[in-house]
């Protein structure tokens, strides 16, 4: 029999990858996922919304922007220290909290919509983030949320790393967040509704070299395979996912743009 999961540990580790390089890099670029995210939940000004695993605050600065009173959590500062550097840019009043997307530190049905892009789906214990997520959302809100999908580059791009440095066994995938099915398993009994819209999110670099670049840079987890794997093991994964980028590239030989999909999910607490 396999010994059990140790997700403490599992999520100490993920912590530490996340917090390696700045993921404000790339999270910057992702901009357009948030503010689509804001119109789908038909955020209202003066609601209290919660952003979980925020990073530097795509979805807070979405919401803050159309009126609301939002409170931006994540379980690394220094990413909500970046969060905070764009609110004050625009002058928009943000709480900032660092807190556990499996143990959110919020009185029950405490906000309007609680809100994730590409963030809770990456905790170690999925069902309890989803159960905290439905807990702190009053009866009537909304949870907002964008997942990447297992078919989309970013889902490709974690089974590439995956084959060089296999995940833990017996941890579901983050990508499953991407999968309606699913959601359902997650949210089901405690949703009025389920509403999913695929969509595309269009990397743009010059070439699959300079992707890599900038992600083995300031990318958390691709940072941290490269950081752990030895030299020829290395060479290996950039081999891989400079075939991955090139297949996927629609821009052709001149630069890349490579569609992700992800999935845009409005859930009605029930």
């Amino acid at each position: 029999m396999n010994a059990p999961i140790d997700l403490t540990a599992l999520k100490g580790r993920q912590q530490t990858a996340w917090a390696s390089g700045d993921y404000a890099v790339i999270g910057t670029t992702l901009q357009i996922v948030g503010e689509s995210l804001a119109e789908a939940c038909d955020l209202r000004w003066d609601e209290n919304v919660l952003d979980v695993a925020a990073g530097n605050g795509n979805a807070t600065l979405a919401a803050a922007r159309r009126g609301c009173k939002v409170t931006s959590t994540d379980y690394v500062s220094t990413l909500l220290e970046r969060g905070a550097e764009r609110a004050r840019a625009e002058g928009l009043d943000v709480t900032f909290k660092v807190a556990d997307a499996e143990a959110l530190p919020f009185e029950d049905a405490s906000f309007d919509a609680v809100v994730s892009t590409f963030g809770v789906m990456f905790a170690p214990d999925q069902a309890r983030s989803a159960s905290e997520m439905v807990r702190v959302c009053r009866p009537g809100g909304r949870i907002g949320l964008a997942n990447w999908t297992p078919e989309g580059f970013i889902g490709q791009l974690f089974k590439t790393l995956g084959r060089q440095l296999p995940p833990p066994a017996g941890v579901q995938p983050p990508a499953l967040w991407g999968v309606e099915t699913h959601l359902h398993s997650l949210f089901g009994e405690r949703a009025a509704s389920i509403a999913v819209m695929p969509r595309w999110f269009n990397f743009r670099y010059r070439s699959a070299a300079h992707f890599i670049d900038i992600f083995r840079t300031w990318y958390g987890p691709v940072h941290k395979a490269f950081a752990a794997l030895p030299a020829d093991k290395a060479a290996a994964l950039e081999h891989d996912l400079t075939d991955l980028l090139n297949r996927m590239n629609r821009a052709g030989a001149g630069s890349l743009v490579v569609p992700s999909e992800y999935l845009e999910i409005v859930i009605t607490r029930r």
